[in-house]
């Protein structure tokens, strides 16, 4: 388990849209732009082996791909090597960040200056939804799941804790970038699971009125 003192005041991040990482869970990535490939080599060589996922955010009126100024760190967990020097890994969310400032530098990947104060939860123990209706959220996940013609092993989620459930949907489902930023935003798990619901029933809703789940 990392410490705050643990954080380093710059990191390296990887600006990939849709892809969401949050605390305590894992996203696997396959990496295999030179860029990246780098950005890899480098973090592997640092105790931390720390990488920063961030979601891209388009300036109006401005060249080039911004940064969304939240988004989470991950440790290199796993990986391994394919032959043409392809990178197959899994990044386990340590805790999320504020992007400072963007900086200037001789790599080809980006990197920031960061703060890590408002997200000291994230470096805790697994968080709990005490108010959180598992009967009703599974019966809306089912909805949205048959309206979709998706499959899932039921009962894993099923039991599956609060935590990992509502993280792991949040990371898998697809959402248009802006509502996965809403997501690792959310200060706390209930309001994640709160915002996760409001956007299943938007998506099943499809604009017509239907009364919300509570």
């Amino acid at each position: 388990m990392f410490n705050p003192a643990d954080l380093p005041d710059t990191l390296a991040v990887f600006p990939l849209p849709g892809a969401l990482l949050l605390p305590r869970s894992r996203l696997p990535l396959h990496i295999f732009e030179p860029r990246y490939l780098a950005m890899l080599d480098d973090a592997l060589k640092t105790p931390g082996r720390l990488i920063g996922m961030v979601q891209p955010n388009k300036v109006p009126g401005r060249d080039g791909t911004g940064l969304q100024m939240i988004g989470c760190a991950g440790r290199v967990t796993q990986f391994s090597e394919t032959e043409d020097h392809r990178y197959l890994i899994t990044l386990t969310g340590i805790s999320r960040f504020r992007i400072v400032k963007e900086m200037d530098g001789f790599q080809s990947y980006r990197r920031c200056e960061v703060n890590w104060d408002g997200f000291a939860r994230d470096l805790g123990p697994e968080e709990q939804d005490r108010e959180f209706n598992r009967e009703a959220f599974m019966d809306l996940l089912s909805r949205y799941f048959s309206s979709r013609d998706l499959s899932t092993d039921w009962q894993t989620l099923q039991d599956a804790d609060d935590e990992l459930l509502i993280n792991s949907l949040s990371m898998l489902l697809e959402f248009p970038y802006e509502d996965k930023q809403a997501l690792l935003e959310a200060p706390s798990l209930a309001t994640r699971r709160e915002t996760l619901i409001t956007l299943i029933e938007f998506a099943l809703r499809g604009g017509a009125g239907e009364d919300m789940l509570q």
